[in-house]
């Protein structure tokens, strides 16, 4: 059995960790993971869950700011086979490599060469793909560059926010991490160069991604208010304050027959401007007008309320409809 010294640090890589410690398949000679963040309104610092996970389960864990010297000194003692990696966060040098006689792999949830970087989920579903994946990698100097090892397609539907892909492709990574592992073991894994010419980089997430311009199709906002869940999320102003919304989809019904038909109610002043909400759907929530079509909102939230269902959002903003949402404050 590969003793392994496995990398990671969000909710998504303690799922893996604990999925390959369940199958008994490796030996966690160590966890490497970030340093604890403050977290709350009390800026405590707490360790990641992967830290909380590895010292439930008895493992060492390794907190280091920066992977220097004593850091390898130790896994050094540890005399490790293997780096396993999932979201860790830090890029290993050739020093910190070395240390592993049979290399390193690396977890990547895209079909590399596509979406190289630390967003590829997002990427896929804000470029309106149809499918997307999970990578089995060997860790190289270059960011996802590594020859790859294993492959599985996801496919798409148009419905899926970032988070619900992401939790699926990791349970769906466990047995393929844990049967590369194994042929590394055995020495018959089967490596293929990625082609460079196809590689495309994702962005990095910033907050201001999360302002919705209202002149976009309402395929796109609907593609960035799945992409952008849980973080940053999407937002707009309306009546002066921000106004988050948590679910959306395209409307797909007929406004010009459906006014007042089968619960789809709709305001009498000019309906054509991008951002006004220009009516209600029973069935499908809030309607607001956008460059090209019209977006359904079915959860939205209020600058420091609480995430409500459309209707329940109604009852206590009962002026709603005709409001002007905007890319900026008044």
């Amino acid at each position: 059995m590969l003793k392994i010294v496995y990398a990671g640090s969000p909710e998504i890589s303690a799922v893996l960790l604990k999925g390959l410690v369940d199958l008994n398949c490796v030996h966690i000679a160590a966890v490497l993971t970030n340093v604890p963040a403050p977290v709350g309104r009390s800026k405590t610092p707490q360790p990641t869950p992967v830290a909380a996970f590895a010292r439930e389960r008895g493992l060492e864990v390794l907190e280091p700011e920066k992977l220097d010297a004593s850091v390898r000194e130790r896994i050094a003692e540890l005399k490790p086979d293997l780096l396993v990696c999932f979201a860790y966060g830090k890029i290993f040098g050739p020093k910190f490599l070395a240390l592993f006689p049979k290399g390193g792999i690396n977890l990547h949830p895209s079909l590399l060469p596509k979406y190289r970087g630390c967003a590829p989920v997002p990427a896929a579903i804000l470029a309106g793909e149809t499918k997307t994946g999970i990578s089995v990698q060997r860790l190289a100097l270059e960011m996802d560059c590594g020859d790859i090892l294993a492959q599985r397609e996801i496919p798409l539907t148009g419905t899926e926010t970032a988070a619900e892909v992401l939790s699926n492709a990791v349970v769906m990574s466990i047995p393929l991490v844990a049967e590369v592992i194994g042929q590394i073991e055995k020495g018959c894994e089967k490596a293929v160069v990625q082609d460079s010419s196809k590689a495309c980089y994702c962005k990095t997430l910033v907050k201001t991604d999360a302002l919705m311009d209202w002149t976009r199709s309402a395929e796109q906002l609907c593609a960035q208010v799945r992409a952008l869940q849980p973080w940053p999320g999407t937002y707009t102003y309306a009546n002066g304050s921000k106004l988050y919304i948590h679910k959306a989809c395209v409307y797909t019904g007929n406004l010009e027959s459906a006014d007042g038909k089968e619960g789809c109610v709709l305001c009498s002043d000019d309906r054509r401007v991008p951002g006004k909400v220009i009516g209600t759907d029973k069935n499908c929530g809030i309607l607001i007008q956008t460059g090209s079509g019209v977006l359904a909102v079915q959860v939205l939230q209020r600058e420091t309320k609480k995430a409500v269902h459309w209707k329940d959002f109604l009852n206590g903003c009962r002026n709603f409809v005709g409001t002007l949402c905007t890319n900026e404050l008044p």
